[in-house]
């Protein structure tokens, strides 16, 4: 008597044929979450990081002329190599054009996307990307001279307004001043040096772009210091760094490599003072620099990746001020990037 099973074992091992076999393989290795997987253990075992950067704007990633990369973009992926490598110069660095970013990474030819690209729906999920979190709380706003004597960009009725042609922010200023039912007039250019240009011969009242570009761009004024940038913003644009979809490990390593930065600021640990911190009378303190419980074991890293971190790269406030704050020569306010407990948006989740 045949057994029922028979034929479909029979049936299932025709379907089996190398050549179908091999058909399979390659599906599985198509599929973007196999692909991406393992990323934690591809770099370790690399031993370097491979950091996707932009050309500007300064202060975000810019290389000097001896090669040597600098910006708060920059020294996150430094922040990254230390979490998984223990060193922030196991990190190479690869400079992507915006439109070529995206590919490059879903490519893996670079495995974190750390440049100035905003989280927006689109990004974060119709990409094949995702950004673990917001290292920046950039938009768009609006530069004046200090002669003109405004103070807020709701004074700017009737000002023609100097912006890159073809760009997110030439949409931002029509949907902005549309809302205030502000009449306003464009001067739209080709290129960003251009609209620079226009505004320092004063062919605008006001150029508008993200805050990190304005400042890039005031400091190559002739008197940077008459220039102001408003508080408002016309579109918001968070900034964060990029991972391929499909690798869940290797986007919490990313996430919690950005709230590190983070907690250390709210807990007081500074690059100066992470050894000494270790004996310090907070129990969260300690438990976040893993003195008394391993918290890395949980992401696959070292017990003492928080400390490293800091020690290595600095925590979140050291990083701003260095790249983008007073005491850089962007000169930001901090603003909505302060921690929440000082008005600003950022704060990190528990370390537990």
């Amino acid at each position: 008597m045949n057994c029922p099973l028979h034929g479909v074992s029979y049936l299932w091992r025709r379907a089996l044929r190398p050549a179908a076999v091999l058909g399979l393989v390659l599906v599985a290795l198509a599929t973007p979450s196999v692909a991406a997987a393992g990323m934690l253990e591809t770099v370790r075992a690399r031993g370097q990081l491979n950091c996707g950067v932009g050309d500007g704007p300064k202060g975000y990633s810019s290389a000097n002329d001896s090669g040597v990369w600098s910006g708060i973009s920059v020294d996150f992926c430094r922040a990254l190599a230390t979490a998984v490598l223990g060193n922030k110069d196991a990190v190479s660095f690869r400079t992507v054009s915006a439109r070529e970013a995206f590919a490059a990474l879903k490519a893996g030819e670079i495995d974190v996307l750390s440049r100035h690209v905003a989280m927006t729906l689109d990004h974060d999920a119709a990409q094949g990307i995702r950004i673990p979190g917001v290292l920046v709380y950039d938009g768009q706003g609006f530069m004046v001279r200090k002669q003109q004597g405004v103070a807020s960009a709701l004074e700017l009725s009737g000002s023609r307004i100097c912006v890159l042609a073809g760009t997110d922010d030439e949409q931002g200023i029509a949907d902005y001043f549309g809302t205030l039912k502000m009449p306003f007039e464009l001067s739209k250019f080709d290129k960003w040096p251009d609209a620079v240009v226009a505004y320092a011969n004063r062919g605008c009242q006001v150029l508008s772009a993200s805050a990190g570009v304005l400042a890039s761009a005031r400091q190559k004024l002739s008197d940077p210091s008459e220039h102001l940038l408003l508080p408002e913003f016309a579109s918001k644009q968070p900034v964060g760094p990029a991972v391929r979809q499909g690798d869940e490990d290797w986007f919490s390593v990313v996430r919690w490599t950005i709230y590190v930065l983070i907690a250390a600021e709210e807990l007081g640990v500074t690059a100066a003072n992470a050894d000494a911190m270790k004996g310090s009378g907070s129990a969260e303190v300690r438990r976040f620099l893993s003195a008394e419980m391993d918290l890395g074991r949980r992401l696959g890293l070292g017990a003492d990746w928080t400390q490293r971190i800091i020690k290595q790269v600095g925590n979140y406030g050291e990083l701003f001020e260095r790249h983008l704050g007073l005491k850089s020569a962007l000169k930001l306010e901090r603003r909505l990037n302060n921690l929440a407990a000082k008005g600003g948006l950022h704060y990190a989740p528990p370390f537990r």
